[in-house]
């Protein structure tokens, strides 16, 4: 159940990560508050998941996911680059996360 915690955990933080980008600096109230909601629920979830999960490797999962989703989603709803590096890269991220799901407990 942890697991799924942090996976869904770090699917808010790909959500509130590219909500800031609509938030518009957190002018626009309607995204603003989807992107404040997404916070603390990722947050939460995070919190519940170190229950049992060590904190190095769930921190490191969360921001893992955070990381390669957002880039990703920038790559599809933002038109940022997609160099063979840039995605290289975020295939480095996703390999992390898996090898410490992997050798955890």
């Amino acid at each position: 159940m942890a697991w799924l915690m942090l996976l869904i955990a770090g699917v808010l933080e790909i959500g509130w990560a590219v909500g800031l980008k609509y938030a518009d600096g957190f002018t626009r109230p309607g995204p603003s508050v989807l992107t404040v909601t997404a916070m603390v629920l990722s947050m939460v979830l995070l919190a519940m998941a170190t229950r049992t999960l060590p904190i190095g490797t769930a921190y490191a999962v969360w921001a893992g996911i955070g990381a390669a989703g957002t880039a990703l989603l920038g790559i599809w709803l933002f038109q940022e680059s997609a160099s063979f590096a840039r995605l290289f890269c975020i295939a480095l991220i996703i390999a992390g996360v898996a090898g410490l799901k992997m050798v955890s407990h």
